[in-house]
C-alpha cells in the first residue's frame, strides 16, 4: 500500500508454502486422459498475491488446498477462501481474483463457484452475493491492464493492490504455471 494508508491487518501471520506438485509419467503423455483435479486447481490461484501484502494467498493462509473441490465429471469447481482478518474489506477484490483467474485457464465447461468460507468474515452473504454477480465477474473479466490499455494474457495475470479495484485490472503473479 502506498502514501501512508494504514494497513488492515499490519501483522499477518505467514504460513508455509507447500511443496510443488510431483508430475507423474502419464502427466505428460498427451494421449492419457488427464481429468483436472483438487491439486491442479490449487496450483493455478496459490500464488496470487495478496493485495495489501507482498505476500501470496496461500502463503497468508487464505487459500488452502482442502477447500478446493473439484468434479472433472461433472465439470464444478467450488473453492472457498478465509480472510485473513473477519472485517477484510479486499474480500471481494480476492474473491474476483481467483475467479477471474479460473475463468481464464479452465475450459468453458467448468462452473466456477468461489466463496468464502462460513464464519469467517462479518460480510459473508454481502461478498459472496458480490462474487456470484455475473455482471461484476463480466466486467473484471472484460477489463485490460492499467498501464497502456492492453489486454493481460492468461499467464500474466496478477493481483498487486488496491488500485487494481478501482481500474478492475486482474492479474497473477505465476507466469509460468497452467
Amino acid at each position: 500500500m502506498s502514501g501512508g494508508t494504514t494497513l488492515e491487518n499490519a501483522n499477518p501471520v505467514i504460513f508455509q508454502r507447500s511443496g510443488e506438485r510431483l508430475l507423474a509419467d502419464t502427466d505428460a503423455d498427451e494421449d492419457v486422459h488427464d481429468p483436472i483435479d483438487d491439486r491442479e486447481i490449487f496450483d493455478l490461484i496459490r500464488s496470487i498475491n495478496d493485495p495489501e501484502h507482498p505476500l501470496s494467498l496461500e502463503e497468508l493462509n487464505v487459500l488452502e488446498q482442502v477447500r478446493v473441490k473439484v468434479n472433472d465429471a461433472e465439470s464444478s469447481v467450488d473453492v472457498q477462501f478465509t480472510p485473513t482478518i473477519p472485517h477484510c474489506s479486499m474480500a471481494t477484490l480476492i474473491g474476483l481474483s481467483i475467479k477471474v483467474k479460473l475463468l481464464r485457464s479452465l475450459p468453458e465447461r467448468f462452473k466456477i463457484d468461489v466463496s468464502i468460507t462460513p464464519g469467517t468474515h462479518a460480510s459473508e452473504e454481502a461478498v459472496n452475493k458480490q462474487l456470484a454477480d455475473k455482471e461484476r465477474v463480466a466486467a473484471a473479466l472484460e477489463n485490460s491492464s492499467a498501464g497502456g490499455g492492453q489486454p493481460v494474457p492468461r499467464q500474466q495475470e496478477h493481483l498487486s493492490s488496491q488500485s487494481a479495484l478501482s481500474s478492475r485490472a486482474f492479474t497473477d503473479s505465476s507466469a509460468n504455471r497452467v
